[in-house]
């Protein structure tokens, strides 16, 4: 049956990959993003088509539309994005998650909220499981985007229990592949980009803090079948890859996999960076029959080359300054 679904940063990394899935099952999809980290060039292949409409909004003021499932991916994700206007990306959070539920109460229809692994803070508890309330410090750099998120969660929850609202909350955990800002500061998009440039490349701390990287492809199809579960959800679902990886593994990986001649330097460690980072998927296996397919390497071989494009494409003088502007 096909639906009208409303994508919130539909133009972001995960949201545009969401996008494009759902637009080749047949659905009326609507991307909605304020451009502020999202690009309208990660929408190219859809833009035009009649089942496709890309609208400019801010999740933060009132949006009224009439659809038929929202999937609210509206944030900043990364360290370096968020911590540019930290109140900005409370607001998109807190605000954009009232908006988006409103809308979902007024119509009756099902909303998932886009959560994060990030509400668990720096964990005492590995690998994290659904029910463990995290460690998160409510006064650093990245409490904007931890907090942000956690009060998100707590939003969803009452809306369900007061309104009757049929939510989904997914936890992701650390996600790469295609169509990565060229300049998010996260891990994967960091070292690709050093290593093909020859460049060092940084390592924080000893390099032995550990994340799970989950292909983007993977993430999409865990995010729709998590939004068509027929039975009521009363938690949050982890979705991520439960194979623990260090910094200094994938490092020595993308310098391998690029042929790269960058050496390693070390940098300290941010602050409230977190320490560990793995889930506890046994809820997604069961609920959802889901878990990651697409190897690491695999992974990093297909967002290798997607890098090599971008930084061809801005040899160009003329692609240059396009490049730069979509990444802005």
């Amino acid at each position: 049956m096909q639906k009208r679904i409303l994508v919130t940063g539909g133009a972001g990394f995960v949201g545009c990959h969401l996008c494009e899935r759902l637009v080749a099952q047949g659905h009326q999809v609507i991307a909605v993003d304020n451009y502020y980290t999202g690009r309208r060039e990660n929408l190219t292949a859809l833009l035009g088509l009649p089942n496709f409409e890309a609208l400019r909004h801010d999740v933060t003021f009132p949006l009224y539309l009439e659809v038929d499932e929202i999937y609210n991916l509206a944030c900043p994700a990364s360290p370096v994005h968020y911590q540019r206007d930290p109140v900005q990306t409370t607001k998109t959070s807190v605000l954009g998650a009232i908006n988006m539920l409103g809308m979902a109460k007024r119509l009756g229809i099902p909303i998932l909220q886009a959560s994060t692994s990030e509400i668990y803070g720096d964990p005492d508890v590995h690998p994290q499981v659904e029910d463990y309330r995290g460690l998160v410090s409510i006064s650093g750099p990245r409490a904007c985007y931890d907090e942000g998120k956690r009060c998100a969660e707590t939003l969803f929850y009452d809306y369900k229990r007061r309104h009757g609202v049929e939510i989904r909350v997914a936890r992701i955990f650390n996600t790469y592949g295609p169509r990565m800002n060229l300049e998010d500061g996260r891990v994967v998009s960091n070292f690709i980009v050093q290593a093909l440039r020859n460049e060092p490349i940084t390592l924080y701390g000893d390099g032995r803090q550990t994340r799970a990287f989950c292909f983007v492809d993977d993430l999409v199809e865990g995010l729709m079948r998590l939004m068509n579960v027929t039975q009521p959800l009363d938690s949050a679902v982890n979705l991520g890859n439960p194979v623990e990886t260090s910094m200094a593994e994938i490092a020595d990986l993308i310098i391998s996999l690029t042929g790269s001649r960058s050496p390693i330097v070390f940098r300290p460690l941010p602050q409230d960076d977190p320490r560990q980072r793995c889930p506890d998927i046994s809820k997604a296996q069961e609920l959802l029959h889901w878990r990651p397919k697409v190897s690491l390497q695999d992974g990093l071989k297909r967002t290798i080359s997607y890098f090599e494009g971008v930084l061809s494409r801005m040899q160009d003088p003329v692609r240059r300054v396009e490049v730069a502007r979509a990444n802005s």
